[in-house]
């Protein structure tokens, strides 16, 4: 089958093969059938090495598809069943499960150290799955636990960017930070992420949503979703002047995964106010914060996973969202190309030209 392998951490292209076999199947296991796969920053960033993985590795975290195969045991699933692939499954019975902070469940984690993927002929032979899925290829198997099933009115590329980056970006806004209405909010880094977070904002009543972003057509996409004003990173200081009368706004959401941008993120945040960490960032990448800003600004510094609440009732909830039209997620997608032309999808997220290119397989 074809798969877009990533050889060595570092490389920024990816090798599509059809020498691929996807392993694993068994007891608790399931084979989908991958139909739609979005393009997500931390694939970059794992293949950059930012983010912890195995090489090789196949990418893609953010997919959907259709169930071929279920294993013994399976019984909530049958082959045809439509699913969104979750890359981070709740266990159910660990501490961080039974608190009901199942975004904090590590057994997905545990997925990512075992290979998801084999080539018979290749050196070596074993070939990782990204966050233990790797939907960069037609065919996955997984957890059983990974496979959601979803409503047939729900298209795959719909499906696929709930997976992960609506996910994220709704749940920063309406679990993580649950924005006040009437209240003053800034979104920094507006890719498909931070425009979910700006939707969420939205539904919120956030009187003032300003989008920063270096590109100007995320700036431009940023006030069609929602944003009442859309700047670039230097013309920050004007806009928390004008906006906030210099004292800052009450929800900033960092939204890029750097200390840089968090640290620009505190300084744009008021006095009690609250900065959201939704970007995932790099192991050595620290943010410094004296001990006496801390105490005497006294804003609250929430980081968000996964959008910060259940996944899976957060998936039931955007799906009602956008339904009803209260979220816009087909216009999310700018860009479309097959899997045989995934360099050109990761040449639109690095030079900002995309909010999400949807991989269709």
């Amino acid at each position: 089958m074809l798969a877009a392998v990533l050889h060595e951490i570092g490389q920024d292209k990816l090798e599509v093969l059809d020498d691929i076999e996807a392993v694993g199947f068994g007891p608790g296991r399931v084979r989908i059938r991958v139909r739609a796969t979005g393009l997500c920053h931390s694939d970059l960033s794992a293949m950059a090495g930012v983010l912890p993985q195995p090489a090789p590795f196949v990418p893609g975290h953010e997919g959907a598809g259709e169930i071929l195969e279920v294993g013994e045991g399976v019984s909530h699933l049958k082959p045809g069943d439509r699913v969104v692939v979750c890359w981070l499954p709740a266990c159910g019975v660990c501490p961080a499960c039974k608190r009901g902070q199942t975004q904090l469940c590590l057994a997905g984690f545990m997925n990512a150290g075992t290979p998801n993927f084999k080539r018979p002929n290749g050196s070596p032979s074993d070939v990782f799955g990204f966050a233990g899925t790797g939907t960069f290829a037609e065919e996955v198997v997984v957890d059983a636990g990974c496979a959601v099933p979803i409503p047939d009115d729900v298209p795959f590329d719909i499906a696929a960017l709930i997976g992960c980056g609506v996910t994220t970006g709704l749940g920063a806004a309406l679990n993580t930070a649950d924005v006040e209405a009437g209240s003053s909010v800034a979104v920094i880094g507006c890719g498909g992420v931070g425009i979910s977070a700006i939707q969420g904002a939205r539904l919120k009543g956030a009187a003032e949503i300003v989008a920063v972003d270096p590109v100007a057509s995320r700036r431009e996409a940023a006030l069609k979703f929602g944003a009442t004003r859309a700047i670039s990173p230097d013309e920050l200081p004007d806009a928390k002047q004008q906006v906030t009368g210099g004292e800052g706004f009450d929800y900033v959401f960092e939204v890029v995964g750097r200390s840089a941008t968090a640290r620009t993120a505190y300084e744009n945040t008021r006095r009690g106010g609250t900065l959201v960490v939704v970007g995932a960032g790099a192991l050595d990448d620290y943010l410094q914060l004296s001990m006496f800003e801390l105490f005497f600004d006294e804003k609250r510094i929430l980081p968000s996973m996964y959008g910060g609440g259940d996944v899976l009732r957060s998936y039931e909830r955007t799906i009602a969202l956008w339904r009803a039209g209260r979220v816009d997620l087909e216009s999310l997608i700018t860009h479309r190309v097959p899997l045989a032309d995934i360099n050109e999808a990761l040449d639109q997220m690095r030079q900002g030209t995309a909010l999400r290119t949807c991989i269709e397989i």
